[in-house]
């Protein structure tokens, strides 16, 4: 019976509407098994090496993750470019765009990882990651190989983009999922026949990933994606420019949200101490979850748009925008009584008196949270139709506005750490105020700088 009133919900509407009920679906079960798997690992890991060795991970990882900025854009780009040719049937244009993006992001991760190579020899990670000389050893080898990971994972993860600009983002979870578990399974084995080794844990979370990663390429193009198989033959610099022309503007508004997250933490560290980081961090990550659920369901929503878009069913897009204002407002609720019980559940999950976490704190990274999806829903529009100019322009002045905003407030108002996240929230102003506005001028067919 309920098995049979959740295939009518899914299979309600139209196809496009029902593909994406399907994979909101299927992602909420997947990450499910994801989240459990990463909370499975964390002690695992520890158990395996022990804390000092799984923050050295960590910390490299931290440091390599950057690495993720040199696609210069390519994935976004290249998402929008692919979802566009898909919804014309020209899967020649597809497979073109595909066999570029491969050929260019492996020159490129080839390369940084040639100079990573040259210059890893020469780094002195001992005092870089403030560990005694010799105390732990391999951390240039563990580098090494973390580094040479992301680079080949930023190459077999081009399937993952595939399939969520493909509007199949479910399947690009599960391969995600897959790859956790395969790592868990293999650090367990490494707790039963090995003695801790940080090399080890460096290659069994980077080698599983991977092998699932060459699999699901295998697989999919052999399969399912046959049609779009790379080939060297067709990939061509003018398409690879094409896609960047796009892709460096997500790169500039990608880097900007970036800038200013990262410096929040600086700011709140160099006027209030590093206590405070801890408390603003903790209710950040607290209602975050907020926005991680909601992501699940926006995920799909863009390259659905995209596709939509192209073939002029534009009622279509104002349908599920209605829908998903909806589905924020179950959020903002939700979010309404994660603040009224935040101190309790601070206190349950750090620890009674531990951290003091402000009501103002809380507050604030509510209305930051709420406003951000608020926002996400429009963006999504904007991103999927790819008119992001105005988002491109207002970027290049956001982090300053952030940082502006958050120094007159502490030094001249004499604001604690609330005024870090009202100065945020102003510099959201792309998202909470131009957004909406935007997404209501394309959707009634406006032209100039709004469609652009």
């Amino acid at each position: 019976m309920i098995r049979s009133k959740i295939n009518e919900f899914l299979n309600k509407g139209s196809i496009r509407t029902s593909n994406l009920k399907k994979n909101v679906f299927s992602t909420i079960l997947i990450k499910g098994l994801s989240v459990i798997t990463n909370l499975l690992i964390v002690p695992v890991s520890i158990n395996y090496v022990n804390p000092s060795q799984y923050g050295i991970w960590l910390t490299l990882s931290s440091i390599v993750g950057w690495l993720s900025f040199f696609d210069i854009g390519f994935g976004n780009g290249f998402r929008n470019k692919f979802a566009i040719a898909r919804a014309n049937n020209d899967n020649l244009l597809a497979k073109t765009y595909v066999s570029t993006i491969y050929k260019y992001l492996s020159i490129i991760f080839i390369t940084i990882w040639l100079i990573f190579i040259f210059i890893n020899s020469y780094i002195n990670w001992d005092k870089l990651l403030n560990v005694k000389k010799d105390s732990i050893e391999g951390i240039a080898a563990t580098a090494l190989i973390i580094f040479t990971y992301f680079c080949i994972q930023f190459v077999l993860k081009i399937i993952n983009t595939i399939l969520i600009a493909d509007q199949k983002p479910a399947i690009a979870s599960l391969i995600d999922t897959l790859s956790q578990i395969a790592s868990l399974v293999i650090i367990f084995l490494l707790t039963v026949f090995t003695k801790g080794s940080l090399i080890n844990l460096a290659i069994a979370l980077t080698t599983a990933p991977v092998a699932i990663l060459i699999t699901a390429n295998f697989w999919l193009y052999k399969n399912k994606y046959s049609c779009f198989r790379p080939s060297l033959k067709l990939a061509k610099f003018n398409i690879a420019k094409d896609i960047l022309g796009l892709g460096g503007k997500f790169f500039i508004i990608q880097i900007a949200g970036i800038v200013q997250y990262q410096t929040a933490n600086f700011i709140i560290a160099r006027f209030f101490g590093s206590i405070e980081v801890t408390a603003y961090n903790i209710a950040f990550k607290y209602f975050s979850l907020l926005s991680m659920v909601f992501a699940i369901f926006l995920i799909p929503f863009w390259s659905a748009v995209t596709e939509a878009f192209e073939k002029k069913e534009i009622d279509w897009i104002k349908s599920a925008v209605n829908k998903y204002l909806k589905i924020w407002g179950l959020f903002f609720v939700l979010g309404l009584l994660m603040l009224f019980l935040s101190n309790f559940i601070y206190d349950l999950w750090i620890g009674k008196g531990k951290v003091l976490i402000p009501v103002g704190i809380s507050f604030w990274s509510y209305i930051f949270v709420i406003t951000s999806m608020f926002s996400g829903i429009f963006i999504s529009v904007i991103n999927g139709v790819g008119a992001i100019k105005i988002q491109y322009i207002l970027s290049l002045f956001t982090p300053f506005i952030f940082i502006g905003f958050s120094i007159v407030f502490i030094k001249f108002f004499k604001g604690g750490v609330e005024s870090i996240i009202i100065s945020s929230i102003i510099a959201n102003i792309t998202g909470i105020i131009v957004a909406p506005v935007q997404y209501r001028k394309i959707v009634t067919n406006t032209r100039g700088i709004w469609i652009s």
